[in-house]
């Protein structure tokens, strides 16, 4: 064989192994199960897991592609989710029980957030020392049915203060209301705020750590349908799976913490401080909803339901796929 016959042959080869990946990659796009996930504020390190996992390429590998869709907090999530438009959705815990016992049929697949790194603050210069200043008070929370919701609530009932609570979306849009003196208490969830604390801009009188109503609840989880989740139930359990092969890559070492910094915008050391200051490991176990009886007497308190739900409909409502390690 010539030279140029040679050249031939081997562009031959070329071609068809570069159509033979080709065919290769739509093949796994095509055996990809899709799911559409509505997450509440977009950059904070507890609600990033599907999209770091999905860059690391952990969720492609257990058979799912994600589209996320980012909310301003539970109730735009919770919105996505009934109307079909997204397949799970990131709620406060209480607001979950409030739409099971209007008759929704909502599942929860796993635990978001046991505890809660979320802060209140007011401007640096103001006369507000602590919730007991705050009667007849401004006071932030994210959307309504959010744990940001129900955290005020219960900032305001432990200080025995009488504020207006007011729903002012995500930390960006409620740092500038903080700042423009549109709302007098401002909420936030790190790393969002950390550089206002640490510019003297901005003073916390407050962290849903501290609350007693939060401590040991899990106050935030991942939910979807009964539909969807019986249609498919292979699929979520994979979603399970590959979430909680996400978090053990997140904490095994910093291998997550630099494409967090970039999807956060944010710099390297401020991320690391978030996970290791604000979110540790056992803050984020999905398989497990802590804290039920707490977290139901709280919610008839805060006037989520009228009574405790049944055990059948708590039956119904905790779905978590089982782990398969």
């Amino acid at each position: 064989m010539n030279s140029l016959a040679r050249l031939f042959a081997a562009l031959i080869v070329l071609m068809l192994s570069g159509v033979g990946a080709k065919a290769q990659e739509k093949a796994q796009e095509k055996a990809q199960d899709k799911l559409t996930l509505a997450l509440g504020q977009r950059g904070n390190w507890d609600t990033a897991v599907a999209e770091l996992g999905q860059q690391a390429g952990i969720f492609q590998k257990h058979g799912l592609s994600l589209d996320i869709l980012w909310t301003q907090g539970a109730g735009e999530s919770q919105q996505a989710l009934l109307s079909g438009s997204a397949d799970i959705g990131l709620l406060g815990t209480q607001s979950a029980f409030a739409i099971l016992a209007r008759g929704a049929p909502l599942r929860i697949i796993a635990a978001e957030a046991t505890g809660a790194a979320d802060f209140w603050y007011v401007r640096a210069n103001s006369p507000i020392k602590s919730f007991k200043d705050t009667t007849d008070k401004t006071v932030a929370y994210s959307t309504a049915g959010a744990s940001t919701n129900t955290m005020a609530l219960a900032f305001t009932k432990e200080a025995g203060a009488k504020a207006k609570l007011v729903a002012t979306g995500g930390p960006s849009a409620t740092l500038v209301q903080v700042m423009t003196d549109q709302i007098d208490v401002g909420w936030s969830a790190p790393p969002f705020g950390l550089a206002q604390i640490n510019n003297n801009e901005i003073r916390v009188i407050g962290y849903g750590k501290d609350l007693q109503s939060v401590r040991g609840q899990t106050i935030r989880v991942l939910v979807t349908v009964a539909q969807k989740q019986d249609a498919r139930p292979a699929v979520f359990a994979r979603f399970l799976r590959a979430y909680r092969e996400t978090l053990d890559w997140m904490y095994a070492g910093d291998d997550a913490l630099k494409p967090y910094a970039g999807f956060a915008n944010i710099p390297f050391a401020t991320a690391k401080q978030v996970r290791d200051e604000f979110f540790p490991k056992d803050i984020l176990q999905p398989e497990h909803v802590m804290g039920l009886d707490a977290l139901m007497a709280d919610a008839v308190t805060f006037k989520y339901i009228t009574a405790p739900l049944s055990k059948d409909q708590i039956e119904d409502l905790i779905r978590i796929p089982t782990p398969q390690r």
